[in-house]
């Protein structure tokens, strides 16, 4: 059975909500998405639904162009999983998005979380808690705590994620396409899996810390 790499984006908009979050968790980067290709094609969260509006939220496809994100400060790490649990990440996902609008964003369970109050609602998830439920089943992703309380932070010191990028998310496209571009010319018989594998260390060299 071979790997597959998925991808963790952790962002920071800058927005009042954001910063509040912030300020409660003494972190930074508090929103977090996962992703199945090194493009950022489909990011799968739990977020706002309207840019400009908070309070209306719930499951999301984000748009890493849009003016919204593309401005945010961020950071990619990708991680191996085993193709068996890839499939079973993206068929929960995909079960969530076909009932998403049974789901809302579970604003009563950030306050649990800064309150230490595990706090399960049905059909409401904030992003970690998102993340953590569709990698529940995963044998190498294993969190040690009530998805209820996971915060991106736990998903990002987690074991095993590997730092490809970290900056403003607007110029990840950039820094791929260099990467991508000295790849091409200087290793074309990598096989697919090692081409996306070897693209990360590239993109790697252009991090901005």
């Amino acid at each position: 059975m071979g790997e597959k790499t998925i991808y963790f984006l952790f962002t920071d908009t800058g927005t009042y909500l954001a910063k509040a979050i912030n300020y409660c968790t003494k972190q930074s980067l508090n929103h977090v998405s996962i992703a199945f290709d090194h493009e950022l094609k489909e990011v799968y969260s739990f977020g706002r639904k309207r840019p400009r509006n908070p309070f209306i939220g719930g499951f999301v496809r984000e748009d890493i162009r849009s003016d919204f994100l593309k401005e945010s400060a961020c950071a990619i790490y990708s991680y191996r999983l085993s193709e068996a649990d890839c499939e079973k990440v993206l068929r929960k996902i995909k079960e969530i998005e076909a009932r998403k609008h049974d789901y809302k964003y579970n604003f009563l369970g950030l306050i649990g979380v800064l309150l230490r109050i595990e706090i399960e609602r049905e059909h409401a998830l904030f992003c970690s808690q998102f993340v953590a439920t569709v990698l529940r089943e995963t044998e190498s992703f294993d969190v040690k705590k009530p998805l209820c309380f996971v915060t991106p932070a736990d998903i990002r010191n987690h074991i095993g994620l590997n730092l490809i990028y970290r900056g403003r998310l607007g110029d990840y496209q950039q820094c791929m396409k260099q990467a991508e571009h000295k790849l091409v010319k200087g290793e074309q018989t990598l096989s697919k899996q090692s081409f996306i594998y070897t693209l990360s260390e590239k993109v790697k060299q252009f991090v901005i810390r």
